[in-house]
């Protein structure tokens, strides 16, 4: 099973949680976003959509992150990241939808790039639009974890952690003041003492700079 990876890529970040808290042999395949490897034509040919990441499996490729980890959790169940009854999946799936779908949609590589190349939106301006839709979206999700928790839901790592970890990881990038979100910066601070999440961060990549 093969990765294609880059080690800031929140999309790809999520991925490199999800294999090693389930325990998966992988190779990761590095594709460096700011040289714009995703557009090359052997990359196009593992993935139309030029995204990352990419999971190469034996039966062929799947290009979204939200469908690999499913992917994940029905082909490695294990040890699950989606658990719980039908109501605890649906709380799951509901913070992991709220950051990959409302949050990071917005404020990703591609989108910032076009905020400054395209509209000539200077840095400063590029940096207060990311803040203000993580905020946004912080503050929603605030709300929905119950400070009870040691996790996102529950008392161990979902899929729910698996999105946050990443989106919190850019949050501190762009200097968003996370004091603001004490749940939230409890679990990232919890989840970074696991190995799994140690191991996936961007920092201890092989194509970190």
């Amino acid at each position: 099973m093969k990765l294609y990876t880059y080690f800031r890529s929140s999309a790809a970040y999520r991925v490199r949680i999800a294999l090693n808290l389930k325990e998966i042999e992988h190779q990761l395949v590095t594709v460096n976003l700011l040289k714009s490897e995703q557009q090359s034509e052997q990359y196009l040919d593992k993935n139309p959509q030029g995204l990352l990441p990419a999971l190469e499996t034996d039966q062929g490729v799947l290009a979204q992150s939200m469908a690999i980890l499913e992917y994940l959790e029905e082909t490695y169940p294990q040890i699950p990241l989606l658990f719980g009854d039908a109501w605890q999946k649906a709380q799951i799936r509901n913070l992991c939808y709220a950051i990959a779908c409302d949050i990071h949609p917005i404020d990703n590589l591609r989108v910032l790039k076009y905020l400054s190349n395209e509209l000539g939106v200077d840095d400063d301006a590029k940096n207060a639009w990311y803040r203000h839709w993580v905020e946004v979206g912080f503050e929603k999700l605030e709300r929905l974890l119950d400070s009870d928790n040691d996790f996102c839901v529950g008392d161990k790592p979902s899929l729910a952690d698996v999105c946050l970890v990443p989106q919190v990881f850019n949050a501190y990038r762009f200097n968003v003041d996370m004091t603001a979100y004490p749940k939230i910066a409890a679990i990232y601070e919890r989840c970074n003492k696991l190995d799994a999440f140690i191991d996936a961060a961007p920092q201890n990549q092989p194509d970190a700079t």
